[in-house]
């Protein structure tokens, strides 16, 4: 379980900093009101963007050696890590440090996160699923992915519609692991050859191409409060379920669920205080006040 661990921890760090560079590039581009698929197009013209982009390929590395060798239930709940590793990433930029209620909030998603973890005490690794599994899996993902960002483009722009676009980047890179563990699998026990002519390997770049447009879309549509925890705990709980119905691990049932939602709490609350701190706003929001209360938080001068 030590090199599934490793690995998604990894993941979780590269994709921490890819966070941080990619909102500070989204925030450089002409904000829309639709999905405007010019947006990549100008991120693309932004370093500090694709620098990201060669942060978010480590992680997807990172992931898939870690999905490939341990649950996706293990896996993806590491993930809500990358919130607390992004803010802490972001002080180390801004050369200061979070306060510390950003610290007792970090401290709060780690226990919460050990927590869940130890009292679920995920188990399985099937390598090969069924299409009976990933019909329905896929068909209801898909689904809610479509209604949600239906809902998004029905509201202005603010935290409803970062919620449901968080929420549906949530489903999106959920998919893209399940998908992504099988490929792996399939790598392994087939080669090259059968990694590129298995339909999970294209299912799983899709959803993740997906993902990141949900997210660019996200990081303009609202305040980091309402989507980052649509996010983070979105992944996971997705991922978890996933885990469950498609590839048949386990988790600990009974009276073992009262630590798991104890810790689903804990977590909860430290996401939703992370993303209240100035220097979470101010990597979401063009506002020159958010950006001199980050620094205060950080404890460095405004620029």
């Amino acid at each position: 379980m030590l090199l599934p661990v490793l690995f998604a921890l990894g993941a979780a760090l590269s994709n921490a900093l890819a966070t941080v560079l990619q909102r500070k590039a989204t925030l450089t581009v002409p904000k829309s009101e639709g999905l405007r698929a010019g947006l990549i197009i100008d991120l693309l013209r932004r370093p500090v963007w694709l620098i990201g982009i060669v942060a978010v390929i480590t992680a997807g590395v990172c992931q898939a050696v870690a999905l490939a060798t341990g649950p996706i239930t293990v896996v993806q709940p590491l993930f809500v890590l990358e919130l607390p590793l992004a803010l802490v990433i972001s002080a180390a930029l801004l050369q200061g440090r979070l306060s510390r209620t950003g610290w007792l909030a970090v401290c709060t998603v780690v226990v919460g996160l050990g927590v869940v973890l130890f009292a679920a005490s995920p188990a399985g690794n099937r390598t090969q699923v069924p299409m009976t599994h990933w019909i329905p899996a896929v068909a209801v993902c898909v689904a809610a992915i479509a209604a949600l960002v239906l809902a998004a483009l029905r509201r202005p722009e603010g935290r409803g519609r970062a919620a449901c676009f968080g929420l549906a980047t949530a489903i999106s890179y959920a998919m893209t692991a399940a998908l992504m563990k099988t490929s792996m699998h399939t790598l392994d026990d087939g080669g090259v050859t059968a990694f590129f002519t298995t339909w999970q390997t294209y299912g799983f770049a899709l959803f993740g191409v997906c993902a990141l447009f949900f997210l660019e879309n996200a990081m303009q549509s609202g305040p980091l409060v309402a989507s980052q925890p649509a996010l983070t705990l979105g992944d996971a709980c997705v991922s978890l379920a996933l885990g469950v119905t498609v590839y048949a691990e386990y988790v600990r049932t009974g009276w073992w669920l009262v630590p798991q939602l104890l810790g689903a709490a804990l977590i909860a609350a430290g996401v939703l205080a992370l993303s209240r701190l100035p220097l979470a706003r101010a990597l979401a929001s063009e506002e020159k006040e958010s950006a001199e209360a980050a620094a205060a938080d950080a404890g460095t001068p405004a620029p």
